[in-house]
């Protein structure tokens, strides 16, 4: 694993947590790699279209279906938003 690949990892991370705290409205300490869909109130069905814009336009892709159903947890966005990159 080359520091380059390490580094841009985890740039990517950080803003994929910053997208969820900013589009569910909840301080960036909330967002950990555990974080699941709907295991806060925040993120509900209609926030997390929200999170799936806020992806969509922090990276500049666009997210399949299937994609969009699959991303249950922050660590899964990881793995999607990944894969677009």
């Amino acid at each position: 694993m080359s520091i380059i690949w390490l580094f841009k990892t985890t740039d990517m991370e950080e803003k994929i947590k910053k997208v969820f705290a900013e589009c569910l409205g909840v301080s960036d300490d909330i967002i950990t790699d555990s974080l699941e869909y709907a295991s806060i109130p925040q993120w509900d069905s209609v926030a997390h279209m929200t999170v799936i814009v806020g992806l969509e336009d922090e990276f500049d892709i666009m997210i399949e279906t299937d994609d969009v159903i699959d991303m249950s947890s922050v660590t899964k966005a990881y793995e999607i938003i990944g894969k677009y990159l």
